[in-house]
């Protein structure tokens, strides 16, 4: 060989090399996919590489007729492609199979999926729409979603996603892009479209950049006729072409063209884009570049299908410069009309081949070359799996946007003070919303049949939230306020602080002419019911608000507004992978609380599960009682019973212990003079916590109040109705004797101690904290700890004597007492020493829901800080959770419950770490939390019902089979 020409042969190469690196249909094992395309082409005759141009339309949700009309295509004219609609995942996949298998080469399936399959299939996951991805900050999250898509897609066996929308939408009244679109700003939906392409080819699944040359500046619809785009060049080139372009540097797989007049480009007005040979090749392929798969819009939209005849459009289609027409209309005679093109040179054979060349290597590309048919099997699971509802959550807490926040309103901070009312805007549901506002505090519902009735009601709140709710079946639903809603807005705002949240559209802010008034505004965009759950927690600090806004409103709020709230670390709510657990493991937890209300070891109870500061398991099983009548609801009260110790009379106790009132040092007698000059005088408050100050563990108070004879409370000591004598109230229509307190506190002071010291589990001292308390603050318990702790954490529902506050119905029964009350106790504490003394006891007494004991136990956790505000200092929590006398076995703190030391004890499943603590209740319950795994662990049940002697709950230790469950249901190795 000539040396000479030896380098001309590697300039050659080198060239040839990078020109094929240019086309993102290349694969980097470019040799192995020339060689499939080739091998394929060779043997194709001209009608088969005709049908390769056609992508035709397929519905899994028509009869067979249709099914074999499909496959009549296929076998009769090689159909290349097709494009499914409506219908099921589960018809599309054995459709699928079924085409695919008849094909000779195989087909390439595209879908409109700009949200998900939701988009087209039922059964199949929704995320959120474009308008509201284009308010997040974080790329990652965008590329994340589109990896998510594209591993959807690719399941269902599709190879082409019909997304991102990159149209610019600077149009608020465009009717057919508008939410479809990531917002008016040419860089962020460029950024976000790259990143939404990246993730969807990282699954072989060809993204496709639409609706070129850009839809977003109209206000007519190409479905319904052919909207003009009469921009000048340079605007054109800034704005619509903009995310275009940086999509081609960043390998998008394939375009869709489409049916526009674009006069700067094409003179023909009545010609649409995706017949323009000036657009579609001396625009797109020429001058910008691209050499990917080019597809027209669909081709039975009347923007294309009103030029002319079907056969005569897809003609000039190909001519123009696409590859593969979508849903055309009329096969057999286009088909014929190609044909003949061909062979009279019209189309050139070239021509022909250019387009099936890169069909094909757009099918290797997408893994054709080695076509496995799909998987039925957990095809649903698949589809619709918890990294999805995972994702989801990320995207919306990522997108919501705070505008305006006067007052510094958002979020809420003190929960003490504030009366909090919501009115509803919009006729969309808010079910969700009102909900989850309910789980930090109480907020009222306020409506009314007129605008002078609800602000007369509104006069009693301090905030007011109002929402505005509109459909979220599709993007194309009407976003806008009635001009009675913005009377009521307006009018509300003047006569009260408000919060505005928007579950619609930003664009319905246009419809707003002042904001003045309006403290906070708050975008959510949508209202799904992921929308309203992640804003209620925004509002109240839980998770913070960080989303752009991604239009303009008027001189209001600039595209890229937005500020970011505070993160007042509150329980959130979530699933539970988000924090590293498992879904199905935790659901073992259904199962076992099922067997225990089969085996009637309880009637029904409550499982709450948070990690990471999220709650992730939260469900109700059973009735509360066995007759069958209420079902329990997560937001029904339990009797606490010992829990109380940890969430009633311990935060005083630490708080006062903070305050310098005593330490742990301190002797019983300096606080509670009763014991003066008795063998109690000199045990210390650290010794009594600990269980090791050799007190008697309880004491039958009632015995001595009970008439000997008749078996039923003494007539010397109680009434059936309230008198100053009679006033503490021990149970429905019975009444103690007033001055009986001084007897129980002498009770304690005259029991014996234990001979010797030990550990042994005793009540006593926190009946006499009791009596401290009141008197050291001048206030009773109840109504302390609230001021301090319950109203603050907004734990509405942890109470003592509940029936003050709310309705017995809500109330879950807790024994059928046939020995002291005689009564069905439900809303009266179940410890009768606690009922003795009014139901308020550091011992017993407090009612609560399992939500707002995870709060308590949050604030715990998290060394006394919780909400934006700190309960405790850390130091004072790391204190009480500290085992004294672990020396002598005893597994306890300071009023915390502890891991048992002694395997035999079942104080824990045994799995938790040794800075765990909690406590466990007589009446089946128990809450449990462990810094170290940062899990929270409540359980309420009423298994005392009917009577004390069920123990079955007890005896098979559930409540720690439980904690092992949810242990075990940590997948992350933390």
């Amino acid at each position: 060989m000539n040396t000479r020409i030896l380098p001309l042969i590697f300039v050659f190469f080198i060239t040839f090399m990078n020109a094929q690196e240019e086309s993102p249909l290349d694969k980097k094992d470019t040799y192995g996919q020339n060689i499939w395309v080739d091998s394929i082409m060779k043997s194709m005759t001209i009608d088969e590489k005709i049908g390769q141009l056609f992508m035709i339309p397929a519905y899994s949700n028509r009869d067979a007729q249709h099914e074999a009309d499909v496959t009549e295509l296929i076998n009769k004219y090689h159909i290349g492609g097709l494009v499914f609609f409506q219908g099921t995942p589960e018809k599309e996949a054995k459709m699928t199979n079924n085409f695919q298998k008849i094909s000779k080469i195989p087909l390439m399936l595209g879908f409109d999926g700009e949200w998900g399959l939701d988009m087209r299939l039922d059964n199949t996951y929704r995320f959120p729409w474009n308008m509201t991805l284009g308010a997040i900050q974080d790329e990652s999250l965008i590329e994340e979603f589109g990896e998510m898509l594209g591993k959807h897609h690719s399941r269902l066996g599709i190879h082409v996603n019909f997304a991102p929308v990159v149209d610019v939408n600077i149009n608020p009244a465009n009717p057919i892009i508008g939410n479809r679109s990531f917002g008016e700003d040419p860089r962020n939906v460029a950024s976000k479209a790259v990143a939404f392409t990246k993730g969807m080819q990282s699954q072989n699944v060809l993204a496709n950049a639409k609706h070129f040359p850009g839809h977003g500046d109209t206000d007519a619809d190409s479905h319904l006729t052919l909207p003009t785009i009469p921009f000048s060049r340079q605007r054109l080139d800034s704005v619509e072409l903009y995310p275009y372009r940086e999509l081609f540097k960043n390998g998008l797989a394939s375009i869709m063209v489409a049916h526009l007049s674009v006069p700067e480009y094409e003179p023909n007005t009545a010609l649409p884009s995706s017949l323009s040979k000036n657009i579609v090749t001396d625009l797109l392929k020429e001058k910008m570049g691209f050499k990917g798969l080019i597809f027209t819009d669909a081709l039975n939209m009347k923007g294309a299908a009103n030029f002319s005849s079907p056969a005569e459009i897809n003609l000039e289609v190909i001519k123009a410069g696409n590859d593969i027409l979508l849903m055309p209309l009329d096969i057999p005679e286009s088909i014929a009309k190609l044909k003949k093109a061909v062979t009279d040179s019209v189309i050139t054979t070239k021509r022909l081949d250019e387009s099936v060349k890169k069909i094909l290597k757009a099918k290797y590309w997408a893994g054709l070359n080695n076509y496995k048919p799909i998987e039925l099997k957990n095809l649903n699971e698949d589809l619709n799996g918890q990294d999805a509802e995972v994702l989801h959550y990320k995207l919306v807490e990522n997108a919501t946007t705070l505008l305006k926040n006067e007052l510094d309103l958002f979020p809420v901070k003190d929960l003490a003070e504030a009366k909090i009312a919501y009115v509803k805007l919009g006729d969309a549901d808010n079910t969700t919303f009102i909900n989850r506002l309910n789980d930090y505090t109480q907020v009222d519902v306020v409506s009314g049949k007129n605008l002078n009735d609800v602000i007369k009601k509104l006069k009693d709140y301090n905030l007011v939230i109002i929402g505005y709710h509109k459909s979220n079946e599709s993007p194309w639903k009407g976003f806008k306020f009635s001009n009675k809603e913005l009377v009521w807005l307006q009018e509300i705002a003047r006569n009260n602080r408000v919060i505005l949240d928007v579950f619609a559209s930003a664009y319905s802010l246009l419809d707003i002419k002042t904001f003045t008034n309006i403290e906070s505004v708050f975008v959510s965009y949508q209202n799904s019911i992921i929308s309203q759950d992640i804003s209620a927690q925004q509002i109240f600090g839980a998770l913070s608000a960080k989303g752009r806004l991604p239009v303009s409103i008027h001189n209001d709020f600039k595209v890229g507004s937005g500020i970011n709230s505070s993160n007042l670390y509150r329980l959130s709510y979530g699933v539970p992978e988000s924090v590293g657990m498992d879904t199905k493991k935790l659901e073992r937890i259904d199962s076992l609380a099922q067997e225990v209300v089969k085996d009637k070891m309880a009637p029904g109870m409550q499982v709450l599960v948070a990690r990471k500061g999220k709650v992730v398991y939260r469900k109700s099983f059973g009735y509360h009682t066995d007759k069958q009548e209420t079902r329990v609801q997560n937001t029904h009260l339990y009797d606490l019973a010992s829990i109380t110790k940890i969430l009633g009379g311990l935060p005083l106790i630490m708080k006062a212990e903070e305050e310098g009132r005593f330490n742990l040092e301190t002797p019983l007698a300096k606080l509670f003079p009763i014991l003066n000059n008795t063998d109690k005088k000199d045990i210390s408050i650290k010794e009594a916590l600990s269980h090791y100050g050799r007190l008697r563990s309880w004491i039958p108070y009632y015995l001595k109040t009970m008439d000997s004879a008749t078996k039923k409370p003494s007539d010397k000591f109680y009434r059936h109705s309230r008198s100053n004598d009679f006033s503490i109230k021990v149970a429905n229509k019975l009444y103690l004797r007033s001055d009986y307190k001084d007897s129980m506190y002498q009770a304690i002071a005259d029991a014996p101690l234990l001979t010797r010291k030990r550990y042994k589990y005793s009540g006593l001292v926190f009946y006499l904290f009791n009596d401290y308390f009141t008197k050291e603050y001048k206030q009773t318990m109840d109504v302390l700890d609230d001021t301090f702790f319950y109203k603050p954490l907004g734990a509405t529902t942890l109470t003592y004597n509940p029936l003050k506050k709310f309705s017995e119905k809500i109330i879950v029964p807790t024994e059928r007492d046939l020995y002291f009350r005689n009564q069905l106790l439900r809303g009266y504490v179940h410890d009768q020493g606690a009922a003795m003394f009014g139901g308020v006891n550091g011992n017993a007494g407090l009612f609560s829901n399992s939500n707002d004991v995870a709060k308590m136990m949050q604030m715990y956790m998290q060394e006394g800080y919780y909400g934006g505000k700190r309960y405790f200092k850390a130091e004072t929590l790391r204190m009480f959770n500290k085992r004294y006398y672990s020396k002598n076995n005893v597994r306890r703190g300071l009023g915390f419950d502890k891991p048992q030391i002694n395997p035999k004890e079942k104080a824990s499943c045994g799995c938790v770490s040794p800075k765990s603590f909690g406590h466990s209740g007589y009446t089946g319950t128990y809450t449990w939390a462990d810094p170290e795994s940062e899990l929270v662990y409540v359980f309420l049940s009423n298994r005392v019902y009917p009577s004390a002697g069920n123990s079955g709950l007890v005896k098979h230790n559930i409540r720690t089979i439980a904690q092992q469950i949810i242990q075990d249901a940590i997948v992350d190795g933390d």
